[in-house]
């Protein structure tokens, strides 16, 4: 059987804060990072975060983190890795600028996932979210507490999995 190539898979993105970096105060969260790593990195993230992120890989998902803040891609990396997970992609703020806003002339959104074969973003901002349309990529807002996030991104990825798969026998025919 061949193999799929990068660009086949589709990917998930996830925006970071209020989405994956969440309050302790207002959501349930993994445990706190052990010292010295807690002092390094003191976001928490949302419960159930590692296992949503390694459920999506064992899927056949890339997923990526695509955030508007400045937080370097190693930060990221790094961060996730103490919590045993590996991003197959991370799109900063500072990326974007310079791959996605410095080559348009026109202002575009913070975030355009579409522009890196994301075919599915979480984010907590229904602004982000409606651009999906104009810009080619589904979208799921997240953004209350919810028990069932997990299941509810599983389900919404594989809606848009069997979309796409339905668009793409039409165009062949």
């Amino acid at each position: 059987m061949k193999k799929k190539n990068d660009w086949e898979k589709m990917r998930v993105s996830f925006d970071l804060d209020e989405v994956l970096f969440v309050d302790p105060a207002t959501h349930k969260t993994e445990p706190r990072l052990p010292f010295p790593f807690c002092k390094i990195f003191k976001e928490r993230l949302r419960k159930g975060t590692p296992e949503l992120i390694h459920s999506l890989q064992k899927l056949g998902y890339d997923v990526w983190v695509y955030t508007s803040s400045f937080r370097s891609e190693s930060y990221i990396r790094n961060l996730f890795w103490c919590y045993g997970v590996k991003f197959d992609g991370i799109v900063n703020a500072k990326r974007h600028l310079s791959e996605v806003q410095s080559h348009s002339s026109q202002i575009l959104p913070q975030k355009v996932p579409s522009r890196y074969h994301i075919s599915l973003h979480i984010d907590d901002e229904s602004v982000i979210c409606s651009y999906g349309k104009e810009y080619g990529f589904d979208a799921y807002q997240l953004d209350a507490e919810d028990d069932e996030w997990k299941e509810k991104v599983i389900a919404r990825a594989d809606e848009v999995k069997k979309k796409r798969e339905l668009q793409k026998k039409m165009q062949t025919g």
